[in-house]
Order: C-alpha cells, then sequence, then structure tokens
C-alpha cells in the first residue's frame, strides 16, 4: 500500500476539519442539498464525459493509487541483474521457469529463453508502453475532469442558494443562515477538487512515468542479457536509470 498518498488525503482533511471545530461546530458544514449538488452534479457531468467503462476504469485507477506498493527502479534493475545470473549461471533456457507477477518480464523471459531477436523485444516493450500511456491518459482526464467539474458545480450550488435567499429578503433573520448554505457548496466542490481529484490525477501522471522507465529497465536489461550475459555489465549499463547515489546498493 502506498502508504505516503492515503496519510496524504487523511491528513489533509484531518487539518481542514480539525480547523472547522476549532472556528465552531462540524454541524454548520453539513448540508445534505449542496452534497447532492456536487457529487450528483459531478458525477452526472462525468458520466456524459466519457464511457461508462472508462469512468469504471478510471476509478480503479484511483484506487491502485493507494493500493498498489511503489516499485523503484532500483528494484526492477536489481531483478534483471538476478535473471542476468539465473541466465549465465544455468543457461537462457532456464529463464522460462522465472516466476513473476509482471506480465511483460515474463513475456521477456520467455523471448529471452527463445533467443528472440532484439528488435522483436523492442517492439514489444514499445507497444506495451503505448498501450498503458493510453489507459492511464483516460484515467487522468477523467480525474482532472472531475477536478474542474466539481468546483463549478459547488458554483451552481452557491448561485442556487443566492436565489433562494433573495427570496427571503423579508425575514432579516434568515439571510445569515441562507448565505452560509450556499457558500457551502462552493467549500464541498474545492475541498474534493484540490484534496482528493487533482492529486490523484497528479499520482496517475506520476505513476505513468515510473512504469515507464521500468518497461525501459526490462527491455535493456533484456537485450543486454541476450547480447552479453555478464551480469556486472548488465547492471552496469541499467544503473544509469538510477539516480548516482543508489547505483551502489543496486550492485
Amino acid at each position: 500500500m502506498d502508504i505516503a498518498t492515503l496519510l496524504g488525503i487523511i491528513l489533509g482533511f484531518a487539518l481542514v476539519i480539525g480547523a472547522i471545530f476549532m472556528g465552531g461546530s462540524i454541524g454548520d458544514f453539513i448540508d445534505v442539498p449542496s452534497m447532492m449538488i456536487v457529487l450528483g452534479g459531478t458525477g452526472a457531468a462525468i458520466s456524459v464525459t466519457f464511457p461508462f467503462e472508462e469512468v469504471v476504469h478510471a476509478f480503479a485507477g484511483g484506487i491502485q493509487v493507494f493500493a498498489a506498493r511503489r516499485v523503484k527502479p532500483q528494484e526492477v534493475v536489481n531483478t534483471m541483474v538476478r535473471i542476468a545470473e539465473i541466465s549465465r549461471r544455468e543457461g537462457l533456457v532456464a529463464l522460462e521457469n522465472i516466476q513473476t507477477e509482471n506480465a511483460l518480464l515474463k513475456k521477456a523471459c520467455q523471448l529471452i529463453a527463445d533467443n528472440a531477436d532484439p528488435a522483436l523485444i523492442r517492439d514489444t516493450v514499445m507497444i506495451e508502453i503505448a498501450t498503458m500511456k493510453r489507459r492511464h491518459a483516460v484515467s487522468i482526464a477523467v480525474f482532472n475532469r472531475l477536478g474542474a467539474v466539481a468546483p463549478a458545480f459547488g458554483m451552481i450550488g452557491t448561485l442556487i442558494g443566492l436565489v433562494q435567499m433573495l427570496a427571503r429578503l423579508d425575514d432579516p433573520s434568515a439571510i445569515g443562515p441562507a448565505m452560509a448554505v450556499a457558500l457551502i457548496t462552493t467549500f464541498y466542490g474545492a475541498l474534493i477538487a484540490n484534496l482528493l481529484f487533482l492529486p490523484i490525477a497528479g499520482k496517475l501522471k506520476a505513476r505513468t512515468l515510473q512504469e515507464e522507465v521500468h518497461l525501459f529497465i526490462i527491455f535493456e536489461g533484456a537485450k543486454s542479457i541476450l547480447e552479453n550475459n555478464n551480469p556486472r555489465l548488465v547492471y552496469e549499463k541499467l544503473s544509469s536509470f538510477l539516480p548516482p547515489q543508489e547505483r551502489k546498493s543496486a550492485r
């Protein structure tokens, strides 16, 4: 689990709620009609903008932001070096028995075992990268759109509240509470957009770049093993993907 992402969102909401308690009552910030306008309107707008299956896929990807453990490039480099050690010790054919949850790494091992042309491995990785980036781009677009639509519906709710308030100007005692309720919808929209939707979109974009680096490491590692399965030479080539301070520990 990505603890940093989860803690960041929890801490953000906790600070906002803490500030509310320090200045008044949490009950003043709870308004069901405002929630209906912001959440319902945002959901409806996204359903119109994107196909339903893409929205479902985007939310599944958003959940993975919290659930999936962040894999460091150093770990991928170490994995490719171990595969090089196995290929040198037991031969390329032994890589057919490599067990891994990474589908592309498993495919790369099979291609190495079959002594495939490096061009074939490159084409396979390029297709995988293009597919991954296209898939992630849809999820990022969904959350970016959510981040734009939620504050807009918050403003719509505020306008509705102001109209209702102006309709009751003959009752001065109702103006204050009505104005507070009108502003709550803007608060809801801005809060979920800037503390949930937009950060998830940013995290998905960062994960896309990270996965792209991982796929390039697998490609370069597979090509190096085919060309010269010396683990040290494989490491020296793949260490270029790592920050200088991490290269020694990846040996």
